[in-house]
């Protein structure tokens, strides 16, 4: 016998199943947020960028240390902002017992140093392959060009992406820190000063925090206003300057910020009255949400007024 069904009935039945979703259709948690809706952080890793100078008191070392999972994991040091040429044109040395020894001290039983003043090398299988299993990756200050120089565009820059793809954890301080974001202030080769160089290869840092420009020791060397030019040129990205002794712990689109001083977040989708600098000041314990610009707690452990565009509170 056959049963007849209407074509309505057929209608209907496919309304019902669009309209129960099975578990597999649920989505997804915010924790859980996918990276193509990801703006700035990496989608599973966590970044620490310091401002330099000196960490100890603060826990910025030892935060980082937690975060790649304690002392027995595997750390990879990096010293390449130092410099890969001496003042007479012969390569800068490393030795590797002298760049490990301060992470000794702290505790790391598992560090290496990763260093060539060579792309070609950087573009090895063999170079690169101490960080296939490296839980975390730690920048040393200088010159941040010199990193750009080693590493863009080689399977070493793509392993360091990979560390953060899988959960780990990728720190730096100083140059350090500036290598993390997308626009590469002061990469100019001729000097420090130079905010935006013309130099075309050196405009670009490693995108690890993306559509932010990092600049740093904006307290002990009054570079408070200096991301303000750079801001005018690029004003979708978000300008953040560290003082020394402080960093920034990002997670996916937040970050906290950790240390002894000040974080200044340059946003121009925040309006800001003529007498006001085009800025806003963060200090330790604020929660900062660059997706959408606001801060969502304060250190003291409460939420701020949300105040303008930026939703920077009174601070």
């Amino acid at each position: 016998m056959k049963i007849a069904v209407r074509p309505c009935a057929v209608v209907l039945l496919w309304l019902l199943a669009l309209a129960i979703p099975s578990a597999q259709q649920q989505p997804a948690p915010a924790s859980m947020a996918p990276a193509a809706s990801l703006e700035y952080g990496p989608a599973r890793g966590t970044l620490v960028i310091v401002g330099g100078g000196a960490t100890e008191g603060t826990g910025i070392m030892e935060k980082f240390i937690e975060l790649a999972g304690g002392p027995d994991k595997k750390f990879v040091i990096v010293p390449t902002a130092g410099g890969n040429r001496k003042s007479d044109g012969t390569l800068q040395e490393y030795k590797d017992e002298e760049i490990v020894q301060g992470w000794i001290r702290r505790g790391v039983k598992n560090v290496k140093m990763l260093h060539t003043a060579d792309p070609k090398v950087a573009d090895t299988e063999a170079f690169a392959a101490v960080l296939r299993d490296a839980n975390a990756v730690w920048f040393n200050g200088g010159r941040q060009w010199n990193i750009v120089d080693s590493y863009a565009n080689t399977l070493t820059y793509r392993e360091f992406h990979k560390v953060l793809e899988r959960g780990g954890v990728i720190g730096g301080s100083s140059a350090g820190a500036t290598i993390q974001g997308e626009y590469l202030v002061r990469g100019d080769t001729s000097g420090a000063d130079v905010m935006m160089t013309a130099e075309p290869n050196h405009q670009e840092a490693f995108k690890f925090l993306r559509n932010v420009a990092i600049d740093q020791h904006i307290n002990t060397r009054q570079r408070w206003d200096h991301l303000i030019p750079v801001m005018q040129k690029f004003p979708r990205m978000l300008g953040i300057g560290l003082s020394e002794g402080t960093s920034i712990i990002v997670k996916q689109d937040t970050f906290e910020v950790l240390g002894k001083w000040k974080v200044a977040v340059h946003d121009n989708t925040r309006m800001y009255q003529p007498w006001e600098k085009p800025y806003y000041v963060l200090s330790s314990g604020d929660v900062y949400n660059m997706k959408t610009r606001r801060i969502e707690k304060l250190g003291s452990g409460t939420t701020p007024s949300q105040r303008g565009r930026g939703g920077s509170g009174q601070r």
